[in-house]
């Protein structure tokens, strides 16, 4: 059986082509991308280690082999903060035993205050598995009509793979897909991240799996939104980590002044105020 760390180290060999890091080809290939031979001569390890750790039979790779590895696959900033991650998280598959739970929901008093202030700017808090745990009116504006926050307790990912009417609301539907199912592995726990996972696999089918397999570093750009209203939407996101409560504070702002304009209509239209769902 593999690990995360095995699937991203073999997804990102098989995405790399030799002459991109200077080597020959050789011959008839059986597979795309680097050879496992390459990288681990890259790495300066046996090919017979590289390839326990590809498949999970190593789960304990040192810092100094992880780290030649990141230099052999020439991941940048973000991939190696990944795969350092995925080496922590194998390591600790092996001592405990994975009892799926689900995250507490709970937003600090001082969180909910600061995210009042935000008003009536567009604003979240959420997790890393995508629950809304609080919102301000002007993100409510900025959704309605769309389902997302319909259910008693909105989660992204649930309503990103599950909706239709999440492939209409954001235009970019695939890449946002990409984003969310990478952000899982950031969850709280592995008991969390297996909660989530395990509810949500059966009725999201590939769309999610594949994705969550491929542990693609996700380029985030602006995000576009198709709002029901006939708005198009186009918004900037800050992110501010709330690490102590394994939760985020998004804020999201108009890239334009067409959007920032459209915003004050719904706002308008709606008058909402801000909701803390736990």
């Amino acid at each position: 059986m593999g690990t995360p760390l095995g699937d991203f180290i073999r997804a990102k060999r098989d995405s790399i082509q030799p002459a991109s890091l200077g080597l020959p080809e050789r011959g008839r290939r059986r597979s795309r991308g680097l050879r496992r031979l390459d990288l681990a001569a890259g790495a300066s390890i046996s090919v017979e280690y590289l390839a326990r750790i590809e498949q999970g039979r190593d789960r304990n790779p040192s810092p100094t082999v992880v780290n030649a590895l990141a230099d052999a696959l020439r991941l940048d900033a973000s991939e190696r903060n990944h795969l350092r991650y995925l080496a922590k998280i194998t390591r600790d598959e092996c001592s405990v035993h994975i009892r799926p739970v689900p995250p507490p929901r709970q937003v600090r008093a001082p969180v909910l205050r600061t995210l009042r202030l935000l008003e009536p700017g567009v604003a979240m808090v959420t997790n890393r598995l995508g629950d809304v745990l609080a919102h301000t009116g002007g993100f409510r504006s900025a959704t309605s009509g769309t389902g997302l926050l319909d259910a008693a307790a909105p989660n992204l990912n649930r309503y990103l793979f599950t909706d239709p009417r999440a492939r209409t609301f954001f235009v970019d539907w695939d890449d946002v897909a990409d984003e969310q199912a990478f952000d899982l592995w950031q969850a709280p726990s592995l008991e969390n991240l297996e909660w989530l996972t395990t509810e949500l696999t059966p009725i999201a089918g590939s769309d999610f799996t594949c994705r969550l397999s491929r542990h693609v570093v996700p380029r985030r750009g602006v995000l576009r939104l198709n709002h029901p209203g006939g708005h198009q939407l186009r918004l900037l996101r800050e992110t501010l980590e709330l690490t102590a409560d394994a939760q985020q504070l998004v804020v999201f702002l108009p890239a334009d002044e067409q959007t920032a304009t459209s915003l004050d209509q719904l706002q308008r239209q709606s008058h909402g105020r801000l909701r803390s769902i736990s």
